[in-house]
């Protein structure tokens, strides 16, 4: 966030995750706009993907969502915590699975116009599965089902969470070209 172009900030809510406040700022047309900004530490999510082609997914109760929604293993960042920590927390936590292998997936912004979060997406690889630590907030069922299977839900609408549908999209569009680079064998 441009820092520099906050001219004044008035706080509204200060929350255990969320800071919002009323700030006035400086646009790059030099004009000055009154803008609600919710603050967020951020995110992080893995797209866990088996030796099957399989990833994790988890149903999870979300009283904001109205209801039951598909999502990644995700959670916010802690102070002090890397993205890759978070992920690799969160994926052991909510799923109970830990990756020896992670690529970094780029990140997203939840809702630029009024919230700074920005999640960090990872795709993680040679699992192993742990015992979950769900939170007393939480209502989650693990589910793995094939990374095929995972997109045709993000592309018919089962699907409807942000960083779920981009997570899956990137990690399936990695694992494409990946499959495009491997030379055919003379004959084949």
């Amino acid at each position: 966030m441009n820092e520099e172009r906050i001219l004044k900030r008035e706080p509204i809510f200060q929350g255990r995750v969320i800071d919002v406040g009323l700030e006035t700022v400086e646009l790059p047309n030099g004009r000055q706009v009154d803008l609600e900004i919710i603050r967020h530490p951020g995110g992080a999510a893995a797209v866990a993907l088996d030796a099957q082609s399989r990833v994790c997914l988890l149903r999870q109760f979300r009283h904001a969502g109205n209801g039951w929604l598909w999502e990644l293993p995700a959670g916010k960042i802690d102070p002090g915590e890397s993205p890759l920590t978070t992920a690799t927390r969160e994926l052991a936590e909510e799923a109970g699975v830990t990756a020896a292998d992670w690529i970094d997936l780029g990140f997203m912004h939840s809702s630029p116009g009024v919230f700074t979060e920005i999640i960090y997406l990872w795709l993680a690889r040679d699992l192993a599965i742990s015992a979950h630590d769900h939170g007393v907030d939480e209502v989650i069922e693990v589910h793995w089902l094939p990374l095929n299977q995972a997109l045709d839900w993000c592309n018919d609408g089962t699907i409807t969470d942000a960083k779920t549908l981009i997570g899956l999209y990137r990690a399936g569009a990695l694992l494409n070209s990946a499959l495009e680079l491997i030379p055919e064998e003379p004959g084949c």
